[in-house]
């Protein structure tokens, strides 16, 4: 016998706030996205291009975007997914159950699909994680503009289930998408690390020195052949979230004061600029064939279809196992639809194909062409099959 739906507890940043860049900053992200889209392909595209690739100080304008303003994002993400397992909607394993299992389905089988297609293609095959994460800005965006034909509880669920997606594309990025490792930075940055979590230990509460190090972290990361980015996590992870003891889910504790400080900035502007600067490509010369190219048709079938078949999976053989229910209030439609919006992988797509084929940029093109269509494709069906229900009650 299946259990009946229940309630999911709702996420503390539903409550207070947006999560990460929230629909506000999802709707900001898609507008950067087409005039990236609008501007590669205008009289401007040249100088564009160019701008991107300008040199300041050690790096370019692209990198310090991707390696310096994403740190930030996963410094977010971070706190976010400390914030949410400890104090929020994933404290117990229950309440993970439904999500994690969702999350786990939603990865595998869309890099599963994108393997199927470049199988006989090796030297495209480094990208089979690049349809495997979601966009949690772009997918609350479109449940924000159907409104009440979403239920609450669906638009919690995809929030717990994008937090969990977001923690297993940082562990892919720190595990598959490295360079050469450097043994004097790793160590270095090992002891940081312990300085950071030793400040947690004594219970500091000032955010400064955590920040402090935190810079001195990245670089170190930089420079050690793990991507910058996974400082920002680690940072994170170190900051305390309690003010005093006994007091959970306390307003002015460090990790709430930070969280709350970088929301905005991440939604309404580094989100937007990494938008901007990774959207654009151009679309001269290309013909439909271009679709059919490995990484073009890999991305693209592994958002559209390897998201909604492993999230729809992976609800179901939640449901029908009995170790959980699906969301209050939310019908299989209801499911389906959100299992096709996951197929929206605009920031973390890009941001994972950047990495996947950094020294091939002949590729470059293909994954942005496939992370559109894609995209595109389930934004498009999801809202359709979503709107189509009668409005939610809750």
């Amino acid at each position: 016998m299946q259990p009946s739906p229940r309630r999911l507890p709702r996420p503390l940043s539903a409550l207070r706030g947006q999560p990460v860049s929230g629909a506000g900053g999802g709707l900001v992200l898609m507008a950067s996205a087409v005039l990236a889209l609008v501007v590669a392909n205008g009289p401007y595209g040249e100088a564009y291009a160019h701008a991107l690739h300008a040199t300041v100080g050690p790096l370019s304008v692209l990198r310090w975007i991707n390696d310096g303003l994403m740190a930030v994002f996963f410094l977010l993400v971070g706190l976010e997914i400390k914030r949410e397992i400890l104090d929020g909607a994933l404290r117990t394993w229950p309440d993970r159950a439904l999500p994690g299992i969702a999350a786990l389905g939603g990865m595998a089988v869309p890099a599963l699909v994108y393997a199927a297609v470049n199988a006989s293609s090796p030297e495209t095959l480094r990208g089979w994680a690049i349809p495997a994460a979601t966009d949690i800005a772009f997918a609350l965006g479109v449940l924000a503009l159907l409104g009440s034909r979403a239920p609450v509880s669906l638009k919690i669920f995809l929030t717990a289930l994008a937090i969990l997606d977001d923690l297993g594309a940082v562990v892919i990025i720190a595990l598959f998408y490295t360079a050469d490792l450097s043994a004097p930075m790793l160590a270095l940055a090992g002891a940081v690390t312990a300085m950071l979590f030793s400040l947690n230990r004594v219970g500091l509460r000032r955010l400064g020195p955590y920040l402090i190090l935190g810079a001195v972290l990245w670089l170190l990361v930089l420079r050690s052949g793990l991507h910058a980015t996974v400082a920002g996590v680690v940072l994170a992870l170190a900051i305390p979230l309690r003010a005093s003891p006994g007091r959970p889910d306390d307003r002015e504790s460090p990790l709430h004061v930070l969280e709350h400080a970088l929301q905005p900035w991440v939604a309404y502007a580094i989100l937007p600029v990494f938008g901007f600067a990774n959207a654009g490509v151009s679309l001269a010369g290309l013909t439909p064939g271009a679709l059919l190219a490995p990484v073009t048709l890999g991305v693209a079938a592994g958002l559209f279809v390897g998201k909604q078949v492993g999230v729809l999976g992976g609800v179901w053989l939640a449901v029908r196992t009995g170790l959980a229910a699906r969301p209050a209030g939310a019908s299989w439609r209801h499911v389906y639809g959100v299992a096709l919006l996951c197929g929206i992988g605009s920031t973390m797509s890009l941001f994972i194909g950047g990495l996947a084929f950094a020294n091939t940029p002949e590729f470059d093109t293909g994954i942005k062409l496939g992370v559109i269509v894609g995209s595109v494709l389930s934004t498009l069906t999801g809202a359709l099959v979503l709107s189509l229900g009668p409005q939610a009650t809750e």
